[in-house]
């Protein structure tokens, strides 16, 4: 890709390009959820809500707030109270038409990851929609199909979940509190 790739916090300016890439990814059928919703999802948890910018468009975002384990917000309403659970809920990732396949829904991913482990989140959850299952599977979500869902989330929505993973950087230790046990070499 030849332009530059950033992701940030959602501001006031950015709900056009939102709700726009909103309605044309859900376009053929009812997920759209409107401008009230979305923004009431983003007030739920700004710190884990982000755009994508490609050069200088809105070319995706990540709405995802902290929701009980086995539950997911109702389409039809805006988010009136804010969940303290260790369970943080993927609500919607989109990127727009021209970009996908761009390994652009993997970043937002990561950065949602990376937001949830600081805040000690244990779990991520999402609905799976529009045959998008296998994609979230190679991420490392399971399907939890004994959790029902309501119909206007589509008839092939799953309900996923994964563990958040610890943080991958290895932890750095003063080489003169290895114990021998701790070094492969000095085993006997």
């Amino acid at each position: 890709m030849d332009h530059d790739v950033r992701i940030r916090h959602i501001t006031e300016g950015d709900w056009d390009d939102i709700v726009a890439l909103e309605a044309d990814t859900y376009a053929d059928g009812a997920l759209s959820e409107g401008r009230a919703a979305l923004r009431s999802r983003a007030r739920s948890s700004p710190a884990t809500c982000f755009v994508l910018e490609v050069g200088r468009q809105l070319a995706g975002y990540v709405l995802s707030l902290p929701y009980p384990v086995g539950q997911y917000p109702d389409l039809d309403r805006e988010e009136e109270v804010v969940f303290h659970s260790r369970n943080l809920h993927l609500h919607d990732l989109v990127v727009g038409e021209a970009h996908r396949g761009d390994g652009l829904a993997g970043e937002l991913l990561r950065r949602v990851t990376t937001a949830a482990r600081a805040k000690r989140y244990q779990r991520i959850s999402l609905v799976s929609v529009g045959g998008s299952e296998g994609f979230w599977s190679a991420q490392g979500f399971h399907a939890l199909r004994e959790i029902a869902l309501p119909a206007n989330y589509g008839p092939d929505a799953v309900y996923m979940s994964m563990a958040v993973a610890a943080d991958p950087r290895p932890e750095r230790r003063n080489p003169s509190t290895i114990r021998r046990a701790d070094h492969p070499r000095m085993t006997k």
